[in-house]
């Protein structure tokens, strides 16, 4: 089972997204702010096309539902590759998990520490210890965005490693339609009640609490089961038009969803799904041309040293370049992105070389 370059090239424009949202929010929140009520503005004093810019851009953060579901496809599929070859050891799953994850997220506390062009709105003290550990969801409120808010995806992440073992199997045992409908029911179960029976500070259900994202993820996972079982229909849905105009419908009912407390239960698995598809879609167009396929799939290769690194950095210049036109702003973003990507990739392929170089040096010579 060979990797999919769509998926990477998914996952690099979903991580691309994510930091031009970043970037764009720091612009216009602290410089040139859109008119918050858009129906008293008509043709003359703003364009259709810039109306659907400032829309589409503020859709950013739904990159990381995407984010979401692709974990728990790629997480699925590289199980099923082992589980073909014997049974799954557990606890080397554990270690192997532990090592990819771990040593790439140490090395962002670090350049954030040493870095002279990161934004530092708080400061450091006692609470980088549950950073570096990951149990930012611990006096959530003072932790879970501590330092770099993108962090919070890491804490969340962990807990899917966690009990992925008892989702696997579950998965394999009952099927992935099952599946699926189990894990949406624990999810949104567990959405309502922190949002509607016992609420609680909204970052518990924004990923504080695994469980409130378990649908998303459980959406990637038996993905996954299904692209294994017929992977051209998967490819055809995805890849050649029809999931994309299925997203275009299907968008504008999910962000209804942000209007009502009942509503919200279901918003980030709804948004993420759309743009999942808009975003899969649209790598399926970009997978036709080898020049552009290459170089998005090289970001998604890297893509989790990207979003560990760059929102302290484009917070810093998004306040530095605050008074400057819009033009001259998407001037910026573009070098600025590709910028980060090397330094995310840099960051991200040279952690990886020396975790392996360290793990071969401590194996017996025998070996």
């Amino acid at each position: 089972m060979k990797r999919l370059l769509w998926i990477d090239i998914s996952k690099g424009m979903a991580i691309l997204f994510v930091a031009y949202f970043h970037f764009f929010r720091t612009y216009f929140q602290y410089g040139l702010l859109p008119p918050a009520d858009w129906s008293s503005f008509t043709a003359s004093t703003l364009t259709i096309l810039r109306l659907v810019w400032f829309k589409v851009s503020g859709l950013g953060f739904h990159a990381v539902g995407v984010f979401i579901i692709l974990s728990g496809w790629t997480l699925m599929q590289s199980t099923m590759r082992r589980a073909e070859s014997g049974a799954i050891g557990w606890g080397v799953w554990y270690r192997a998990r532990s090592l990819r994850l771990y040593p790439m997220y140490w090395v962002a506390h670090f350049v954030y520490l040493l870095s002279p062009f990161v934004a530092r709105l708080e400061p450091v003290d006692g609470r980088i210890i549950l950073s570096l550990l990951g149990l930012r969801f611990i006096d959530i409120q003072m932790n879970f965005m501590y330092l770099n808010a993108a962090w919070w995806y890491f804490s969340m992440l962990i807990q899917f490693c966690l009990i992925f073992p008892l989702l696997f199997l579950m998965a394999r045992r009952v099927g992935p339609w099952w599946f699926l409908f189990i894990a949406c029911a624990a999810g949104f179960f567990a959405r309502y009640m922190l949002l509607v029976v016992w609420q609680q500070n909204g970052l518990w259900v924004l990923g504080g609490f695994a469980i409130c994202r378990l649908p998303e993820f459980a959406l990637g996972m038996s993905l996954a089961m299904w692209h294994t079982r017929s992977p051209a229909r998967v490819d055809w849905f995805f890849l050649r038009g029809a999931g994309l105009i299925l997203g275009l419908i299907l968008y504008p009912a999910a962000l209804q969803l942000n209007d009502g407390l009942y509503e919200y239960i279901f918003v980030d698995f709804a948004t993420g799904a759309c743009c999942m598809l808009e975003i899969v879609g649209i790598a399926g167009i970009i997978s036709l041309f080898k020049g552009p396929a290459n170089l998005f799939g090289l970001v998604g290769l890297y893509s989790y040293g990207l979003y560990l690194i760059h929102q302290p950095y484009v917070i810093w210049l998004g306040l530095r370049i605050r008074e400057v036109p819009i033009w001259a702003f998407l001037l910026i973003c573009v070098p600025t992105l590709a910028a980060l990507s090397m330094w995310g990739m840099f960051l991200e392929k040279g952690t990886n070389m020396l975790v392996k170089k360290l793990i071969s040096l401590r194996k017996p010579a025998h070996e």
